[in-house]
């Protein structure tokens, strides 16, 4: 029995060179506009992704009340960013995509059109039979889009949040070591090889590949759940030729999707958890900062990474401090509340951090 808990995902990291343009385009596109914190300061610890150096960045974590996971939006401040060469493929190791929720498949499909988003498939039953698409941003960061459930509030947007991700691996079994055995997505809603038409126009749609996609038999939950919501993990494993990887050679925070973060409880049995199954911690902010939290200024907590077989990085989260109404000064102490979902009321307070396009 685990004596931690996957609360959900909490946010997807996207390392941006312009954080203000990007940020306005995913306030717009997918709703993300309940500001959770920002910060400028340097990440001290990230050391091993960072060339053994400390580095600052600008960094705002914003989230779609409706439900889903949010966005860390990540920018260098002395730092030219280096973008990948080429575009993603299919073949490729890493993040390849995020999941992104929404209402109706066919309404989003129409409103993406006028976003400035360049729209890859039009809606096309995937292996279980539901409809999806892709689209990129400004930035060729891919997307993909799926008709979702387990909605918080309405905004009125057309989108909601983060639902999972595509990763591409070279092994599919000793990826599962880590998005399985710790991670908990031990569903297998299909595992299938070839080409696949809901994956035309993106580039290595003509390599076979396996893709596996997984769920979690037992929903997680945890105190921001209720708007977290469920999600899927896709394992895409090339059956021919291997493609990049996709951070080699770059840093954290370089353009890109640069990690996948899941809110947790139980940091210090999390902690056993991973390194019982081979994947140890390579950052811990609990480690570096002597037991004491991490603050970003507006929320704080404790956080950790690892890597997946193939490197691609898991940050995982627990929230010790969250501003609710920031202008009365408001802040939801969670260092000593179990694993369980908050009060809807309590958390629809979030709406007074909402925010227009930045200016």
């Amino acid at each position: 029995m685990n004596d931690y808990s996957i609360c959900g995902i909490q946010q997807a990291g996207i390392g941006v060179r312009n954080l203000k343009e990007s940020w306005n385009w995913y306030i717009g596109t997918f709703g993300m506009d309940c500001k959770i914190f920002e910060e400028e300061a340097e990440a001290k610890i990230m050391l091993p992704y960072t060339g053994n150096q400390a580095r600052k960045r600008h960094a705002v974590l914003a989230v779609n009340l409706q439900g889903g996971g949010g966005f860390e939006v990540w920018q260098y401040k002395e730092r030219e960013p280096v973008p990948l060469k080429g575009e993603i493929s299919l073949i490729d190791i890493g993040i390849l995509a995020c999941k992104m929720k929404v209402k109706d498949i066919g309404k989003a499909y129409s409103f993406f059109r006028n976003t400035g988003a360049v729209i890859l498939n039009e809606p096309t039953a995937d292996p279980s039979g539901r409809k999806t698409f892709y689209m990129k941003d400004p930035s060729g960061n891919l997307f993909h889009i799926n008709e979702g459930d387990g909605w918080f509030m309405d905004t009125g947007h057309i989108s909601g949040g983060t639902c999972g991700a595509v990763i591409g691996v070279t092994d599919i079994e000793k990826a599962r070591g880590l998005y399985t055995d710790v991670l908990g997505y031990d569903q297998v809603i299909y595992d299938i090889t070839g080409t696949f038409p809901d994956l035309a126009n993106i580039p290595g749609d003509n390599e076979p590949v396996r893709r596996v996609l997984l769920a979690n038999s037992k929903s997680f939950t945890g105190p921001f759940s209720k708007i977290f919501g469920q999600s899927m993990m896709e394992l895409i494993c090339s059956i021919g030729r291997k493609g990049k990887k996709i951070y080699e050679g770059r840093y954290w925070g370089d353009p890109g999707f640069i990690h996948i973060c899941f809110d947790i409880k139980g940091f210090d049995h999390l902690k056993i958890r991973c390194s019982e199954k081979g994947f140890p911690f390579t950052v811990n902010s609990k480690e570096s900062f002597k037991g004491q939290g991490f603050d970003m200024g507006e929320a704080g907590g404790h956080f950790a990474y690892v890597e997946d077989p193939d490197g691609t990085l898991i940050e995982f989260v627990e929230t010790l401090k969250l501003p609710l109404v920031k202008k009365l000064g408001w802040y939801l102490d969670l260092s000593k509340r179990k694993a369980e979902p908050l009060p809807g009321w309590m958390l629809k307070m979030l709406k007074f951090s909402r925010v227009k396009a930045v200016k």
